[in-house]
């Protein structure tokens, strides 16, 4: 029989490693308004997690608490078991020993790459040579070793990203943080840039908060995403739970999981309103309910009364496929990716997979921005 160190009579229990950082009752207002509202949030170290969300819904806010750049109204905060920051008092950002990455990387022009990794240590009146040794360190670990003389200027944007990160983590912080540094890039450049920031703090292995309004972005990077919604978390879980198993039809609708339809019970089970049956009676509570089809519930088949009707109104090419919008019996649009380009007018039938619906409650209001096309997108 093996024993464990706890069962044994007279041993203290094994030390528990703190979090990286933790929140507990957070609450901000600002101008009156309240920002945050009840936050709780834990971050083990070397894990990295995601506050992901539109514009507005608090997730700069509370990365600017960690940061010691504001104090909140309420809770507390701690990092690595230390507490920084109560109601209405805080240590400052250099008391903490944090790394933070910008949305602009914030580089010198006037310095050399040596000089803007080496800064932050300056500052802690580090001796020249403590600098140097650790200013080659932080380079070599991103990959820049031979560039420390280089501008900025110089730099591909790549590269201009790397030496922020060499910045953020030169002092070997505990805890970096990354505020949107990818928002301010076109579409192609920063889904390239989201593989070199996931492959770096990989290698490295950072502890990291990071903050972002892409989906994509923070599903490659971390381990655990905290949706906000409005000042609050509305779900915190692994990207894989999260699209398995959407908390609320706003979170699905802001992570664009599929088509979010309106339903009611009718005849022999729940039925789209005006349009055909989807699933067996007893799957939700209630006479009416919004259910989400994902694009993997559905398969296109033949036409026939075991199908829902779907009428091709337009279609578009993608590269992958050809993303085709779907008028549903009732009047819904959907939209959905195809294999093969159909033609407008043209009738199909659909297959719905009913364990891979998810169901809730009617819900008018939607928090979170709708996609902007009218369509309920089903493509990826």
């Amino acid at each position: 029989m093996n024993l464990r160190a706890q069962d044994i009579p007279g041993l203290p229990p094994p030390e528990v490693q703190p979090a990286a950082f933790e929140m507990a009752g957070i609450g901000l207002h600002l101008g009156g308004t309240a920002i945050l509202q009840d936050v709780d949030l834990q971050l083990p170290p070397g894990r990295v997690m995601a506050l992901l969300g539109p514009s507005g819904s608090g997730k700069t806010t509370l990365l600017r608490l960690v940061a010691g750049l504001l104090a909140p109204d309420r809770g507390t905060i701690r990092l690595g078991g230390q507490l920084v920051a109560q109601a209405g008092r805080a240590l400052p950002p250099e008391a903490r020993g944090l790394g933070m990455v910008f949305q602009d990387y914030a580089l010198w022009p006037h310095m050399s790459v040596a000089g803007n990794v080496g800064f932050p240590l300056e500052m802690r009146r580090l001796s020249a040579a403590e600098r140097s040794l650790r200013v080659a360190r932080a380079l070599e670990r991103v990959g820049l070793g031979a560039f420390a003389d280089r501008r900025p200027a110089e730099l591909s944007g790549g590269q201009q990203q790397r030496v922020a990160i060499a910045r953020a983590i030169v002092a070997e912080p505990a805890l970096v943080l990354f505020d949107e540094p990818l928002s301010n890039l076109d579409r192609e450049l920063r889904e390239s840039m989201v593989e070199e920031i996931a492959g770096l703090v990989a290698e490295l292995g950072l502890t990291a908060l990071y903050v972002t309004h892409d989906h994509a972005e923070a599903f490659s990077l971390a381990d655990t995403v905290a949706v906000m919604e409005a000042g609050r978390i509305a779900q915190i879980a692994a990207p894989e739970t999260l699209v398995a198993d959407p908390a609320s039809a706003s979170i699905a609708r802001f992570l664009r999981l599929g088509a979010l339809l309106p339903a009611r019970r009718g005849p022999g089970g729940w039925h789209l309103e005006r349009g055909a049956r989807l699933a067996p009676a007893a799957v939700a509570p209630g006479e009416a309910a919004t259910v989400l089809l994902p694009a993997t519930a559905i398969c296109p088949v033949a036409p026939g009364p075991a199908a829902i009707g779907a009428r091709v109104i337009r279609t578009l090419f993608r590269g992958d496929g050809h993303l085709a919008t779907l008028a549903l019996e009732g009047g819904h649009e959907i939209q959905l990716l195809l294999p093969r380009r159909p033609v407008p007018g043209e009738m199909l039938g659909l297959r719905i997979s009913e364990p891979q619906l998810r169901w809730f409650p009617p819900a008018p209001h939607r928090s979170f921005p709708h996609p902007s096309s009218p369509s309920e997108r089903l493509s990826p």
